[in-house]
């Protein structure tokens, strides 16, 4: 992937590309990112957690930075066994979940190594 900065608006996917999306534990996908990745890229109504149509969901509402980061570290685990894919992050936690850039950004710093992720242009600012 040339470009690794995850475009601000997204509405449309190659067929290899996935929609990374903030959520929450009961994947009752509402509002922001997540309503985008229900309605248009395979999001379940119900599934928190993981791959999902063209997406994978990160719950970011259940607590503070330190409960999001185990499952940022699953996504990061996965993005690396799975290389077939370009997982195009979106700024995670930093709408409804009420989070900064500078508190979410760190938890993918294990990502600046890694090909075939896409990071917020905001994330990239923090991380370099």
């Amino acid at each position: 992937m040339k470009n690794r900065i995850t475009p601000e608006r997204i509405s449309h996917l190659n067929a290899n590309e996935i929609f990374v999306f903030g959520s929450n534990l009961s994947g009752s996908h509402g509002g922001g990112a997540a309503r985008i990745a229900v309605e248009q890229f395979g999001a379940i109504w119900g599934q928190g957690v993981g791959l999902q149509g063209q997406c994978y969901a990160i719950p970011t509402m259940q607590g503070g930075v330190e409960t999001i980061k185990p499952y940022v570290d699953e996504f990061i685990a996965f993005a690396q066994q799975h290389q077939e894919f370009d997982f195009l992050v979106t700024r995670i936690g930093c709408g409804i979940a009420g989070f900064q850039d500078a508190e979410i950004a760190p938890l993918f710093a294990d990502c600046v190594n890694l090909g075939n992720v896409a990071l917020p242009n905001s994330f990239w600012k923090i991380l370099k």
